[in-house]
């Protein structure tokens, strides 16, 4: 579970990485594999995904964000010495980007080169990358016989993580080699607890789920899914949410997740899952709110600012959306439904300022949508408007001359 979610937050953690200047006549077969590579990687195909982001690189090597998705998947594959030559040549071409350092160290953790990894851990626990950073520094500390340090870290991860079972037992063993008995019980004892308690609320969605797809009622609530029902638990109440939301029983997801943003308003997890539940009941102005408190909290995972400028453009709020979406565009330049998007929004902004006669704003917009649809007659007869108007009577001919051709039809 915990390998998961810290792979699929490097997923988006990594988007953050500085793109090297795209010199290459190979960048949109290049993206085309990246596409179907975080497709793949999303699933959890690594293998698959691995390939694709080996594809890319060879068409396109200068692209550091996908050399560090290539890294992720070498590392949850277990393909350790191929993962570190990834993180190794993106360490210098980013400048020890965090997400870097942290991978690192977790590949020197598990090779037992434990002061490497106490090392490169301590260097970015300041200001972590992904919330179990304090963790492997402490659970690398105690590896390590360096005891004292590793529960402070353990206990600095524990309000990070405050359901993860392993911190806990990681606290135990300290306590039993100090001597510390009965202090060793307690934390085996919660360790126990929460693992437990995960276990069941697997076992329990596993149980919901089933009975969904036999096709219950939809405004009946199956016992196994009530189980989840617990008011005061938010992970189970974000899974009963996401299981009736796959079963696109939308309106009774509402509940739990609501509930479950209220108990833990931090998580990416809820206030997405949320937001998109209110997208796919068409209740645009309720997704706005959780789905920009997902894009806060994970700048660049493209599935959140994807809905969010879809959201952003249902509600006429076309400067927010285009942002939003060519954002979204760059992380996903594949995706056809975020350029459509793209391509309307800036479409109307550039309607709007030519008509505000601001047209240098126009032009910036209008070139944007010409990007994306090159052979749009539309966009080029709109542009040469523009142009005609800025004073430019050599492009403006050109536009039009474009404008006029024949569209060809594949």
């Amino acid at each position: 579970m915990h390998q998961v979610l810290t792979l699929l937050l490097a997923f988006a953690a990594g988007q953050n990485l500085p793109a090297r200047a795209d010199s290459s006549h190979d960048q949109s077969g290049a993206q085309a594999h990246v596409g179907k590579g975080y497709e793949f990687e999303k699933e959890e195909l690594f293998s698959k995904a691995a390939q694709e982001f080996e594809a890319a690189l060879a068409l396109a090597p200068e692209l550091s964000r996908v050399r560090y998705q290539l890294g992720i998947c070498y590392f949850a594959l277990g393909r350790e010495d191929n993962a570190r030559r990834q993180f190794v040549r993106l360490r210098s071409e980013t400048d020890d980007d965090p997400s870097v350092i942290y991978f690192l160290a977790r590949l020197d953790l598990a090779g037992h080169h434990l002061d490497a990894a106490i090392r490169g851990f301590e260097r970015i626990v300041a200001k972590p990358p992904f919330p179990d950073t304090a963790y492997y520094l402490g659970s690398a500390c105690l590896e390590s016989g360096r005891l004292a340090e590793a529960e402070r870290w353990l206990k600095q991860a524990q309000p990070l993580n405050p359901r993860d079972f392993r911190i806990p037992d990681h606290l135990a063993r300290i306590c039993q080699r100090e001597g510390r008995t009965a202090d060793a019980e307690k934390e085996y004892a919660l360790s126990a607890e929460l693992r437990e308690s995960y276990n069941q609320a697997a076992a329990e969605a596993m149980k919901c789920g089933q009975t969904l797809e036999k096709g219950a009622a939809a405004d009946s609530t199956p016992d196994s899914c009530a189980k989840l029902s617990r008011p005061d638990d938010p992970d189970r109440l974000t899974l009963l949410g996401m299981i009736y939301g796959r079963h696109g029983l939308y309106e009774k997801a509402v509940q739990p997740l609501e509930r479950a943003a209220a108990l833990d308003p931090d998580s990416y997890e809820i206030e997405h899952n949320l937001g998109l539940t209110y997208f796919r009941l068409q209740r645009y102005g309720d997704a706005r709110g959780p789905l920009k408190r997902a894009v806060s909290l994970r700048p660049d995972f493209f599935e959140s600012n994807a809905l969010l400028g879809a959201t952003l453009f249902v509600l006429r709020q076309d400067s927010d959306a285009y942002r939003v979406l060519e954002h979204a565009h760059r992380l996903s330049p594949g995706d056809a439904d975020t350029a459509d998007l793209l391509f309307k929004a800036a479409s109307v902004l550039g309607t709007e300022n030519y008509q505000a006669k601001a047209y240098s704003m126009a032009l910036a917009y209008l070139r944007v949508a010409r990007d994306l649809r090159p052979a749009d007659p539309l966009v080029h007869a709109r542009l040469a408007d523009v142009y005609s108007h800025a004073g430019d009577a050599q492009q403006a001919q050109t536009e039009k001359q474009i404008a006029q051709q024949p569209v060809s039809r594949q």
